[in-house]
């Protein structure tokens, strides 16, 4: 009745599928359409033949994508409200249109209404059961997928809840800002109200302390035994206190009982300073008591010094607290150097370190009086058995020695080391009142004192000696000679003995050597000759006072530093050098003679250059005692002017000029002498001094071509009684050379002087007879 072609077309779906792979409830029944004469199919059946449809769209879940973050819960919502819908309706199109796929897939063309006439009840039985099963598998997709869309719905629900739910959190938490932030603000002005009133109540209770401790501190002051504090450092802290309680009366005086607090902070204050002035005092006293007694037994120069210096320092150093308190009090008033420190307590701390400073000076100074006494006996016995410089150059090493450890000792016990300071104020005036026989950094008279008896008996070179050993050995220090704390102390030290002590008392021994040997001097008749110069010295043949001049000023030179080269004493050499000079010629000048041996003029002129040359060596640095010629006369030339000689001569001759300032008159005059100087102007006396040297020059050099001049024009032009020019010639040349043998400078300027004086001469008769 069939083909076997139809059979074989149609799938065999009675056939059992494996167990694992075919779930329970979906097992399909026999089919019907199996032939009847019961001949049994073989137990594979062919699969269909390819079907000529379109590949099936796989019906699977949606690619799933990354949704943009929402920026809030209102956008959240929004969003997944939108995704969830574009969904649903593509799964929901995907599904029909893969239904009416398979629908067309499996229906055959024709075949259905052969076998529908066949058999149409079997058939459409059998194609209802083909539908179903072959849909199966999209039907439970399709449930899936419809739960899937419930399960979404659900989480949509849930979603729009929970983003309901956060914006009523939101809202709510936005009021309980605005109530926080008003709360937050009134707890901020309760903070800062608790902070002023805290701040207010430590000052309230700082101000408070400054009168509460008033009490307490005078308590502790006039106690019995408050002596005992000093060796403590709580008296220390006391002291601190008490600045500070005085310093906060002095700049809050509208305080109440400001100024009464202030009084009796400053009687405390006063107080405790007498208590360390007398613990301190008391214990010098018991350490000396002990050393003194060690020193005066002991003959030992070495165990001297080790009581005097190692033994004292140790047991002095060892009361540290009341040490300690010392030197915070000195320290209050003065810094490292010992300069003033200004303060409000400045007076109160300062009266009572020179108070301690004094103590100290007086134990030292009677602990060592041994000492002291044992290195004058020995100066003196030097200067009776050697000399007075090898004398004094000992005792000057043995004071600074002596002095050098003196301060060492003192910075250890006081932490200071006082400077040389002019301030009235500071440690080393206050230092410098405690004048003893110890000789120290601030107190270096006895140093003086004991050399002054001695030098002033000595001769004065001695003392020049002496002065440039000193500058030599301690202010000028060796090329390869290295610095040294005892080298600084020893130029500071011998700075301010020689400015303070030694070169007044050099002064004042050239002074009086002044007076002795150039003021008060009598020109003899004999001193006033000319002789001839004595191997080729130019100041051999000078006057005695010239030379003793030279001497003076070679001696200063040796003595003192080249700074002291203008010293009122070089001028005062000078000045008395040139009223001596005029005294003999005033002697000269005196003689009537035509031609007066020797010529006072000439004389001038050779007393003058040689003191002007000794004095210009002097300002160089450049002094000799006998120096061989006038080796400065070109530099004295030239400050003469002598290019202007001509003029100068014909103006004088002419009377339009005179003589100059100074004449041999009136300087001579009683007026003039060395007790005049003094009353004077320094600066005027040095002045003049320069000045009347050189003008005295001019006019004794102009006198004296003037003289010569005419006695050439004479004998040039053969006047009667006039000499003739070989013979006057001759008579100038040795007067001359006599002068200034060996010295042919001199000797040509003069000659040249001479020929323009009398050419001047010519030239001026010349005018008076054309008139």
């Amino acid at each position: 009745m069939y083909e076997d072609s139809w059979y074989n077309l149609v799938p065999d779906h009675t056939t059992k599928r494996n167990p694992s792979s075919q779930t329970s409830g979906h097992r399909r029944r026999e089919s019907l359409l199996q032939q009847p004469n019961g001949s049994k199919q073989p137990d594979t059946v062919e699969p269909l033949e390819e079907l000529f449809e379109e590949p099936e769209t796989p019906i699977e879940p949606p690619e799933a994508t990354l949704s943009r973050r929402a920026k809030s819960y209102s956008d959240f919502y929004h969003v997944v409200r939108a995704q969830l819908s574009k969904d649903a309706a593509a799964a929901k199109k995907k599904r029909k249109k893969a239904k009416e796929r398979t629908l067309d897939a499996l229906m055959v063309e024709k075949l259905g209404d052969n076998v529908r006439r066949q058999a149409p009840v079997q058939l459409e039985f059998l194609g209802d059961e083909l539908i179903e099963a072959s849909q199966q598998e999209y039907l439970t997709y399709r449930d899936q997928l419809e739960m899937t869309e419930r399960h979404l719905d659900a989480l949509v629900r849930d979603t729009n809840g929970a983003l309901d739910l956060l914006t009523s959190l939101a809202d709510s938490f936005r009021a309980v800002e605005s109530q926080t932030s008003s709360f937050q603000a009134q707890c901020d002005d309760l903070v800062s109200e608790e902070r002023r009133l805290q701040k207010l109540a430590d000052e309230v209770g700082t101000d408070l302390h400054y009168y509460a401790y008033l009490d307490g501190a005078t308590r502790r002051l006039n106690a019995p035994g408050a002596n005992r504090l000093v060796n403590h450092e709580s008296f220390g802290e006391i002291m601190t206190n008490l600045d500070a309680c005085i310093a906060f009366m002095i700049d809050h005086p509208d305080y109440r009982d400001a100024e009464s607090y202030l009084a009796r902070y400053q009687s405390l204050l006063t107080k405790a300073l007498h208590l360390l002035e007398v613990g301190f005092t008391s214990h010098l006293d018991r350490i000396s008591s002990d050393i003194s007694k060690q020193i005066i037994a002991t003959q030992s120069e070495s165990a001297r010094h080790a009581l005097a210096y190692g033994r004292f320092e140790e047991m002095v150093l060892d009361a540290d607290g009341l040490v300690a308190n010392a030197q915070r009090v000195i320290r209050s008033c003065y810094d490292q150097q010992g300069n003033p420190i200004p303060g409000q307590n400045f007076d109160y701390y300062s009266n009572t370190a020179v108070n301690i400073f004094s103590s100290y000076a007086d134990v030292r100074d009677r602990d060592l009086r041994p000492m002291t006494q044992h290195d004058l006996d020995v100066f003196k016995k030097d200067v009776k058995e050697t000399n007075a410089e090898t004398a004094c150059r000992n005792f000057i090493k043995q004071c600074y020695e002596r002095s050098y450890d003196e301060a060492t000792l003192f910075a250890r016990i006081f932490s200071i080391e006082p400077q040389y300071n002019m301030d009235p104020q500071s440690a080393y005036a206050a230092l410098k009142t405690q004048q003893k026989a110890l000789v120290h950094a601030a107190n270096i008279a006895p140093i003086a004192t004991t050399l002054q008896p001695v030098l002033q008996a000595s001769e004065l070179q001695t003392v020049c000696n002496l002065l440039g050993w000193i500058a030599n050995e301690y202010l000028l220090l060796e090329f390869d000679e290295e610095e040294t704390q005892y080298s600084i102390y020893c130029h500071d030290l011998t700075a301010r003995l020689l400015i303070e002590h030694m070169w007044p008392l050099t002064d004042n021994a050239f002074e009086a050597e002044i007076t002795r040997s150039i003021s008060k001097v009598a020109v003899s008749p004999e001193s006033l000759k000319i002789a001839p110069v004595v191997n080729g010295v130019a100041s051999s043949n000078a006057h005695p006072i010239t030379k003793r001049a030279l001497e003076l000023l070679a001696m200063y030179d040796q003595a003192m530093p080249k700074e002291r080269s203008s010293s009122p004493v070089v001028y005062r050499i000078v000045y008395e050098t040139i009223l001596a000079m005029q005294r003999a010629e005033s002697r000269l000048k005196s003689n009537k003679a035509a031609n007066p041996d020797p010529d006072p003029d000439l004389f001038m002129i050779k007393n003058l250059l040689i003191l002007k040359n000794g004095l210009v060596s002097l300002e160089i640095g450049d002094v000799r005692s006998h120096p061989a010629a006038m080796q400065h006369f070109s530099q004295i030339w030239d400050t003469l002017s002598p290019q202007n000689w001509m003029g100068l001569f014909r103006g004088i001759l002419g009377g339009s000029l005179s003589l100059g300032l100074w004449s041999s008159t009136a300087s001579s005059s009683p007026a003039m002498n060395a007790k005049a100087v003094p009353a004077r102007n320094q600066a005027q006396v040095e002045q003049d001094a320069n000045e009347k040297l050189d003008e005295l020059l001019r006019q004794s050099i102009y006198a004296f071509t003037q003289r010569w001049g005419t006695l050439m024009n004479a004998a040039r032009s053969g006047k009667r009684g006039a000499k003739s020019l070989v013979a006057t010639e001759k008579e100038l040349d040795e007067k001359l050379l006599t002068a200034f043998g060996g010295q042919p400078e001199v000797v040509a300027k003069l000659k040249e002087a001479i020929q323009i004086n009398a050419q001047a001469q010519k030239e001026m008769k010349a005018e008076k007879g054309v008139r």
